[in-house]
């Protein structure tokens, strides 16, 4: 097992390089493993291109060799026919004897389908090595699948006095708390994340882009909440660096392919509410950065997933309070001056 556990682990490093580039589809690391070298490794890098088996295995050079191998896959290889043929045909065709499956796809097109034709097929199929790593790595795929809804990160910075803003905004639009390294950060966690949720004063305090900035990658879907249709129509969320969907109380007219409205009940629950939509866009994970109110409201609903918290060296004295949050701390790191506490909702 402890050899298994090697290839997976090194599927899994693979299978990273697609963070935020293979929506919807998941995260997913190939080897293939000969005489215990490895011979190809691949991993996907992008819905509708080809999947992680199919280039681990054109990366190798000896296709002679293939028929005496072990192909490794941290996740389940697929069965159907979608954008690209079925991996379980790629494998079966290129007489792989033996397959080691890091975890089972909770996709309904696949959840079992693809073991069961190797199996038919004749091969000697592993499955659940490192399993808990494999579906930690594809967490957003899984919650998307299993939960109906995306994967809700809640990221806010805080003063160290626990304010998120001061009491007033006379100078600096937005105020920051942080450094310029945290804020670094939170742009390439924009980069992995398929949308970025915020509230409506939000963007008439603040006018935030919601892109990547001051990162390489490609800029989330942006999702905003205006009950009334109150924003300002030049906001900066209008433009077309990227897809904008406005989530509100009455239909707009005035889409275009880069904007979308959606309306929701208001007097219901709100965050189950925006998850339905999110759902209904195919959206695998969305980092929440609204004000208090909205943080609050996925808090109190039970709603969420992961917390990232920012705390600042600043104080205010006085202002908008930061969101209540009484959970699991699994993680801490300190970015020169601010603090950064991770938590996991476990509810």
């Amino acid at each position: 097992m402890k050899i298994h556990e090697k290839y997976i682990k090194r599927c899994i490093e693979l299978a990273k390089n697609g963070l935020g580039t293979t929506y919807p589809n998941p995260l997913v690391g190939s080897v293939i493993v000969y005489n215990n070298e490895i011979i190809g490794e691949g991993w996907h890098k992008k819905s509708g291109k080809a999947h992680a088996e199919v280039n681990a295995v054109n990366s190798v050079k000896d296709k002679s060799l293939l028929s005496k191998s072990t192909i490794y896959v941290s996740l389940e290889p697929c069965s159907h026919f979608g954008k690209t043929p079925p991996c379980c045909d790629l494998i079966i065709a290129n007489n792989i004897p033996n397959v080691v499956i890091g975890t089972v796809d909770p996709n309904e097109k696949v959840a079992g389908k693809g073991i069961k034709k190797l199996i038919e097929a004749g091969k000697n199929v592993t499955v659940g090595i490192l399993e808990e790593e494999c579906n930690e790595l594809n967490k957003r795929f899984f919650t998307f699948h299993q939960k109906q809804r995306p994967y809700i990160i809640l990221k806010w910075a805080e003063s160290a006095d626990g304010f998120i803003a001061p009491e007033k905004r006379t100078e600096q639009k937005p105020v920051w708390i942080t450094n310029q390294y945290s804020r670094q950060l939170v742009h390439k966690w924009r980069s992995e994340e398929h949308a970025i949720l915020v509230g409506t004063q939000t963007v008439i305090d603040d006018n935030p882009t919601l892109n990547v900035r001051d990162w390489t990658g490609n800029n989330p879907i942006r999702i905003v909440l205006d009950k009334k249709n109150r924003i300002p129509k030049e906001s900066s969320v209008f433009n077309n660096d990227a897809k904008t969907i406005v989530i509100s109380e009455e239909k707009n007219t005035s889409e275009d392919s880069n904007l979308i409205f959606e309306t929701i009940d208001f007097d219901g629950n709100i965050a189950e509410e925006i998850t339905k939509v999110l759902f209904k866009h195919n959206i695998q994970s969305v980092i929440i950065e609204g004000g208090r109110q909205m943080l609050q409201t996925f808090i109190g609903a039970y709603i969420w997933d992961e917390a990232r918290v920012f705390k600042g060296s600043i104080s205010f004295g006085e202002g908008i309070k930061a969101p209540s949050l009484h959970s699991k701390l699994i993680g801490k790191q300190t970015i020169l001056d601010d603090e950064l506490l991770i938590f996991r909702n476990h509810d």
